[in-house]
């Protein structure tokens, strides 16, 4: 759109179906550079990308005239497609139905980039519920906890 200027940075969340710990070291790194072509190609800017076996976040310049939940569905459903045709695992790979989608101002995006690409160092010392459900709470996001992600404790 010609004349239209904007700045929105989003960090999104998305979880492995059942939460299971199924994205492995050996080709996490290769994922990340498929979603970033994903999202490249979409016309958006990846800013970070990080996660452990069982969840991702991703920090994004988003153009007004994109729609978040497009772009999810678009990266889950063509990242689920690649990681089941390169054979990565035994059985199916699908991601957890929604996500989490949370707004920040430019001067924050070096804190939350630094904050996905430390996810390993992170969950040592928080689960990803808790670390969700702060999310949550720290954007005053309302939430019924029956349709949030399915947990594993």
């Amino acid at each position: 759109m010609p004349n239209t200027y904007s700045q929105i940075y989003i960090q999104a969340v998305f979880a492995v179906q059942e939460r299971a710990n199924l994205i492995q070291p050996e080709w996490r790194e290769e994922l990340y550079k498929y979603i970033t072509g994903i999202i490249t190609n979409k016309g958006q800017k990846l800013i970070a990308i990080g996660g452990v076996a069982d969840h991702v976040h991703i920090l994004i310049g988003i153009k007004p005239d994109y729609k978040i939940s497009d772009l999810i569905r678009d990266i889950k459903a063509n990242s689920s497609r690649f990681i089941n045709q390169k054979g990565f695992l035994r059985g199916k790979f699908y991601w957890q139905e929604g996500f989490g989608a949370f707004s920040y101002s430019r001067s924050q995006l070096d804190d939350v980039a630094k904050y996905i690409l430390n996810q390993q160092k992170h969950h040592a010392k928080k689960t990803f519920k808790q670390e969700y459900i702060e999310f949550l709470n720290h954007f005053e996001v309302e939430y019924d906890e029956k349709y949030l992600f399915r947990w594993i404790d």
